[in-house]
């Protein structure tokens, strides 16, 4: 009897342990699997207009272009990406244009030294953000950009420097787009009707006449 009693007890207190490890393998599955751990924010400020794609993997699926300061949700993250929403849009922005939270911004201002400029029309297409804006397109630029870079927009000029954002505000999107991730270097290739531009980390550093 004793011999039974011994048992039962041992039996209960294996149960019990077995329980418990149990019970704690599902919290650390469940703290690995909780989208929070993705990220302490679930929101995110624009230090600088950004291109919101369809798909991260098709730069040429640009769906609008989100002025510095925007503040989007973020719904999913990886190593250069976020999946956010803004207004009615869903897609993806690069990692590096957002920081955490709900702030305000200082957008980015770039140079308005012009080297390397290239007056050309490679097409006459208008982007699609200036599409949806209800003012001029050169009201659009000059709100954007400032004047003086503005001014080199609407002339569809492209030089050295410029950030793809710009580049796509003065010939639209290109034809193609190929892309070699390295590390924390992107290095892309749009081909355009008769030029391919080159541009590392969102920003324009050579081009090449393409036939």
């Amino acid at each position: 009897m004793r011999k039974f009693i011994l048992y039962c007890f041992l039996s209960s207190l294996i149960f019990s342990v077995q329980a418990q490890n149990n019970a704690e393998k599902v919290l650390e599955d469940l703290e690995k699997n909780n989208p929070a751990a993705l990220s302490d924010q679930n929101q995110a400020t624009l230090k600088l207009a950004s291109r919101l794609f369809g798909d991260k993997n098709n730069l040429a699926s640009v769906i609008v272009i989100l002025p510095a300061g925007s503040v989007v949700d973020i719904l999913d993250i990886d190593s250069t990406y976020l999946y956010v929403s803004y207004e009615n849009y869903e897609g993806y922005i690069s990692r590096n244009h957002a920081m955490a939270g709900n702030v305000t911004a200082v957008p980015d201002h770039t140079t308005n030294q012009y080297n390397n400029v290239q007056q050309t029309q490679p097409q006459s297409t208008i982007p699609s953000s200036a599409e949806k804006s209800q003012t001029t397109r050169k009201t659009y630029l000059e709100n954007k950009y400032g004047y003086d870079i503005a001014s080199e927009l609407l002339k569809m000029k492209i030089w050295k420097g410029m950030t793809a954002d710009m580049v796509l505000d003065s010939w639209g999107n290109p034809r193609e787009i190929n892309r070699v991730i390295s590390g924390n270097d992107i290095k892309e290739e749009w081909l355009y009707n008769t030029s391919l531009l080159y541009i590392e980390n969102d920003v324009l550093v050579n081009w090449q006449i393409h036939r």
